[in-house]
């Protein structure tokens, strides 16, 4: 058995969700470098952006290749009083917008100022800032509402971007019409379109990056992690992260639920997909893609049926009551699930919070050696994505040697190995052993009655 302190220390790594294969690919082992702990450049409206590179160090020079733009749409959609929600401009112009108008601008966002939305169009994702201006006009009904967006193969791109399309929504508000910075963008960074018959895309683009090479490292990852994203998820669901963790593992489909602004919950959806990561070659192949699908609403009922594993965000109560569209439904902190195979997994163990008191730690150990030594080498977020990946790791570790040892029986000792707890814990592994198919047997009893 491969003890946790004998392997070989965890780099964080940058995957990339190659939308042409169906799932993400390696791109590179990150070097440790020195990084502020200071968020340098925000999201959109100021909030934290979980998926956006350090502008100090770029991607050609971390990883010895340039990213190509592969922008394959740009388009403005706008409220309108008679017709609802519906793509005012965009470009191409016979580019397949359907449901996007309703994707870019949450429902209920007309109750709040601002946001931004990160979403998926087939199989592109889209990034649209949405404002809310008051105006006197009697035919706007007091205020006008426009969201800018663009479509692309990769959401790791879409950060270059967040600030542009604020900008140009603030301009779309008080100059409506005027599309020309639009334009004059899309010339600069679009992508050629498949051939597919009035502009319908319905292949896949062709991905820039290197090929897959263990398609379960899940999801698509950023190059750094600025300050601000997964400490705010661990402040907000607190233990309860514990939970989520074993839902992703077990790659049910998630939905969260929280009524508008939407950019922070997308941002949430992002952090979820993180407590999967795996990075032992050849785990999880054929275990379904733990895919992040962002902002959805009732336009999105159709795709989601057809999906088996996935997360995603919603701002439509409606969907609580869609049960046969997901496994745990996420209403603020509370997790739940409808499906009684699944209750034992709602009840936190005394391994559970020892996990979490032991990532609280880690957490607490670092901000202190940041803030008394100075040193900048390392940040919560990868502290974050590196804590559950190891414990990700150590369980697919001992499972595979457990599967191909002589006696492939799984006992206490081996569970106690894996980090987790050999009665509460029983359930989730169980369905683990039958999801990924690992031929070993578990033969710890339940415990005995009073």
């Amino acid at each position: 058995m491969v003890e946790q302190s004998d392997r070989a220390p965890l780099t964080a790594l940058a995957i990339g969700w190659n939308t042409s294969s169906g799932g993400p690919v390696s791109v590179a082992t990150i070097p440790s470098v020195n990084r502020s702990p200071h968020l340098d450049h925000p999201g959109p409206w100021g909030v934290p952006s979980p998926i956006h590179a350090d502008s100090r160090i770029s991607l050609k020079e971390r990883l010895g290749w340039e990213e190509k733009d592969q922008i394959v749409a740009v388009f403005v959609v706008t409220f309108d009083t008679r017709s609802g929600n519906m793509v005012e401009w965009c470009l191409p112009q016979d580019v397949n917008l359907d449901g996007v108008e309703f994707k870019s601008m949450a429902s209920g966002s007309h109750r709040i100022a601002k946001d931004f939305i990160y979403f998926r169009k087939g199989c592109y994702f889209g990034l649209a800032c949405f404002a809310n201006m008051p105006v006197e006009s009697e035919l706007e009904r007091g205020a006008r509402m426009k969201s800018v967006g663009i479509l692309s193969p990769s959401y790791t791109l879409l950060y270059r971007y967040m600030h542009f399309l604020e900008n140009q929504v603030r301009h779309q508000l008080q100059c409506p019409g005027s599309y020309s910075p639009l334009e004059a963008f899309y010339e600069d960074k679009k992508a050629v379109l498949p051939p597919a018959g009035n502009g319908l895309v319905t292949a896949c683009p062709t991905s820039a990056w290197v090929p897959a090479i263990n398609r379960c490292m899940h999801p698509e990852m950023k190059i750094t992690h600025p300050a601000g994203c997964m400490s705010q998820f661990i402040h907000f669901f607190g233990e309860q992260i514990m939970v989520l963790w074993k839902f992703a593992l077990l790659r049910k489909r998630i939905l969260i639920f929280s009524p508008p602004p939407v950019g922070v919950v997308c941002y949430r959806v992002y952090c979820c997909c993180s407590l999967a990561n795996i990075s032992i070659p050849g785990i999880g192949v054929s275990v379904p893609e733990f895919r992040p699908f962002f902002y959805i609403n009732v336009a999105d009922i159709a795709a989601l049926a057809t999906e088996m594993s996935y997360v995603a965000c919603t701002t439509e109560k409606i969907f609580e009551e869609k049960k046969e569209l997901y496994d745990v439904y996420v209403d603020n902190q509370n997790v739940k699930t409808h499906r009684d195979s699944l209750q034992p997994l709602l009840r936190l163990n005394g391994v559970d919070r020892e996990k979490y008191r032991k990532l609280s730690e880690q957490r607490q150990l670092l901000l202190y050696t940041q803030e008394v030594d100075g040193d900048c080498t390392s940040n919560e977020e990868d502290l974050f994505i590196l804590f559950f990946m190891e414990q990700n790791n150590r369980i697919f570790q001992t499972l595979s040697e457990v599967a191909a040892s002589a006696d492939p029986t799984l006992t206490a000792e081996h569970v106690r190995a894996m980090g987790l707890d050999p009665q509460a814990d029983r359930t989730f592994l169980v369905d683990l052993l039958e999801l990924y198919g690992i031929d070993a047997m578990l033969v710890i009893d339940n415990p005995c009655c009073p």
